[in-house]
């Protein structure tokens, strides 16, 4: 009997192969969610900061200079702005655990390989989409507020898709614990 009732029919394919072919298709979805998601939110952002980019014309709060800005915010101002919009989408993704889940390291893994790339895709829906810039102008020269460029695009971009390679790859591994021997059993005992 196939364990699989929706597999029935299909030729026997070995577990691991299976789970791969199902983790690739979950993450495609996911990917292509978020895609989405962070292209409506880049459009937001961009409705509220027109051509100035990282808050530079928005009434808030901001810190220029600070040693740990290079460290954890690629040396870019630290604004009220996006100390809130950060907190905000990531309660929005962490929603997921007071609705439904139950919380789990597994799923927090995609919860924070989801965010990485998240951001990643809106900050460069950001550029492509915003009429002020585009394709054209998403380079160093243009954008003063990336700081450091790596392969044509910010270090940034590079460190969240490996956190969030690596957290997506921890989410999705097949987590096969070996089963302790049964202390009931007759094998266990030694009985044969």
């Amino acid at each position: 009997m196939n364990s699989f009732p929706e597999r029935e029919g299909r030729p026997n394919v070995p577990e691991k192969r299976r789970w791969w072919s199902r983790g690739r298709r979950r993450l495609t979805g996911l990917l292509a969610a978020l895609g989405v998601l962070a292209a409506v939110f880049a459009e937001v952002e961009i409705q509220i900061e027109g051509a100035a980019g990282w808050a530079a014309n928005l009434p808030t709060w901001r810190v220029d200079q600070h040693w740990a800005l290079d460290l954890v915010w690629g040396g870019r101002p630290l604004t009220g702005y996006h100390v809130w919009m950060f907190l905000f989408m990531a309660l929005v993704f962490h929603l997921l655990f007071f609705i439904h889940a139950r919380p789990c390291v597994r799923l927090e893994l995609r919860v924070l390989g989801s965010l990485a790339v998240f951001w990643i895709l809106e900050d460069f829906f950001w550029f492509i989409l915003n009429p002020a810039y585009g394709l054209a102008r998403f380079n160093s020269r243009c954008i003063p507020w990336h700081h450091h460029w790596v392969l044509g695009v910010p270090r940034d971009y590079l460190v969240f898709l490996v956190l969030g390679g690596l957290f997506f790859r921890l989410s999705f591994r097949r987590w096969n614990p070996q089963p302790y021997p049964d202390v009931n059993s007759d094998s266990a005992s030694g009985e044969s």
